[in-house]
């Protein structure tokens, strides 16, 4: 397997060292992805970017983590599960929505449960979600423009889950401790 640098403030160019004070900033330490994602710098601004954008979203801050959370299980991403089950606890999601999805039980909240599987359904079936999964998320009080935002997650996911993939970050110590 390719072996991919691991970018520290000391190893990594000018552009990326103001980028990973950013980081340091906003989170208190470098996420193990960023210091991977930080070979293609561009990259890691698009992935800030659109993390910026997500936050953005009309789904509260609690349902922005709960999809995060649902495609990186999806995507069978260890690290993204860690990072958005501690996120999804500190934005106040529920933690049965949370324990549920990484378990892959029964969530008992309708309308957690209808955004996981939706968010699911258009990770699973690459953007073709099915009538009824569309249909049950709309009747769960959801609208036309979160499904759009559901598809703003999955991209964003996508890009961090296949970078995962192929770096293979443990998850932080502040993570975990998060959790």
């Amino acid at each position: 397997m390719t072996d991919f640098t691991f970018y520290t403030m000391e190893n990594a160019s000018q552009p990326v060292q103001e980028i990973f004070s950013s980081i340091q900033q906003t989170y208190g330490f470098i996420p193990n992805l960023f210091a991977y994602m930080a070979e293609a710098p561009t990259t890691l601004k698009a992935y800030l970017a659109l993390n910026a954008l997500v936050s953005e979203t009309s789904l509260s801050p609690a349902q922005q983590q709960v999809a995060l959370l649902a495609v990186s299980v999806e995507n069978k991403c260890d690290f993204c599960s860690v990072a958005h089950h501690a996120t999804g606890k500190m934005k106040k999601a529920s933690e049965n929505t949370l324990t549920s999805v990484i378990a892959q039980t029964e969530i008992i909240d309708p309308q957690d449960r209808a955004l996981v599987t939706f968010a699911q359904a258009v990770t699973k079936n690459r953007g073709n979600p099915g009538e009824a999964e569309i249909d049950a998320f709309l009747n769960a009080g959801f609208t036309k423009q979160q499904i759009l935002e559901v598809i703003l997650i999955v991209s964003i996911k996508t890009l961090s889950n296949y970078i995962n993939h192929l770096t293979q970050p443990e998850p932080n110590q502040e993570l975990i401790d998060m959790i």
